[in-house]
């Protein structure tokens, strides 16, 4: 039997599987159900200060290659969102808070609030590709990266786990500066730049024209973003990006990720996903003579 536990900077996990942000996460009792659906640990919406309507339909649109969104970050705010952690947290499920803000001192507030509603650690969304001036733009400056990293570092006694973006140069270089700034991991991809036209309309799918694509056609992209960020940090990485398979877990694994975070595979497959997900990496791992799920990350560097 293959032991599929996994740790992350001191937050342990009893299988390598994450529920991203921005699925099923607006409410504690959807976040409860994936956790009792199988998930490792579940990642809450990301999080603002205050209340935040994102932008008018349409903001979704589904593709052969994956799923094209541009919702806007729509959530209740910090303080409202009390609530929905402390559900999700009296069902037992390890939740990680993901939180956004318009610079440094927001997110250092954003974070403190929701390390005192029990998470296990704190994500930063420094990296959605359609707010403007909520993430899209620290996502590429290193410097803004390393900031308000150390910003929240130096407000929380959690764990931070900075989730950077593909649309990037060198996406290795901003898990150096995250790490510089005190990460203590890094989850790493946000979705890629995007945009869909309807023909008959001869306008752009998306009310915000432009959006974030997520799914299986990012997959080599998020598999390579890993691999390359974990030839020059020394601290945990989380794969994310068209996981819905325990092969396709199994890339980010060798390529170094200690876990995985899955979204869109949801939509297609449901909650038994995340089940489906750990039964076959633990098959494909027995089968590859690993006792555990320990001794496969980053075994594609050797």
């Amino acid at each position: 039997m293959v032991d599929l536990r996994t740790e992350i900077a001191g937050v342990r996990l009893r299988n390598p599987t994450m529920l991203a942000s921005g699925f099923l996460d607006e409410t504690g009792g959807s976040m409860a159900r994936v956790y009792e659906a199988g998930a490792g640990a579940v990642v809450t919406k990301s999080i603002g200060p205050k209340p935040r309507e994102g932008y008018p339909n349409p903001t979704i649109v589904e593709l052969d290659a994956g799923l094209l969104n541009a919702v806007g970050l729509p959530n209740p705010g910090i303080v409202e969102y009390e609530h929905e952690v402390k559900r999700a947290k009296k069902a037992g499920a390890v939740i990680i808070g993901s939180v956004f803000g318009k610079d440094a001192d927001e997110y250092a507030g954003v974070a403190t609030k929701m390390a005192s509603y029990g998470v296990q650690a704190i994500e930063l969304n420094l990296s959605c590709p359609h707010a403007k001036g909520l993430g899209t733009e620290i996502a590429e400056d290193e410097a803004a990266v390393r900031d308000f990293t150390r910003a929240v570092k130096d407000a929380v006694s959690l764990p931070v786990f900075p989730k950077l973006s593909p649309n990037v140069q060198d996406i290795a270089s901003f898990a150096v500066a995250a790490e510089e700034g005190g990460a203590d991991g890094i989850v790493a991809i946000n979705t890629v730049k995007a945009m869909a036209i309807v023909p008959e309309l001869k306008m752009p799918f998306l009310a915000n024209k432009f959006g974030g694509l997520s799914g299986p056609a990012i997959r080599p992209i998020g598999v390579r973003a890993v691999y390359d960020i974990c030839e020059k940090v020394h601290i945990p990485v989380v794969g994310v990006g068209g996981i819905g398979s325990g092969r396709d877990a199994l890339e980010y694994i060798m390529a170094g990720a200690c876990a995985v975070q899955v979204g869109t595979a949801i939509i297609p497959k449901g909650l038994a996903v995340f089940d489906e997900i750990v039964k076959e990496m633990g098959s494909l791992l027995e089968e590859a003579g690993f006792a555990s799920v320990s001794e496969a990350i980053g075994v594609a560097h050797a």
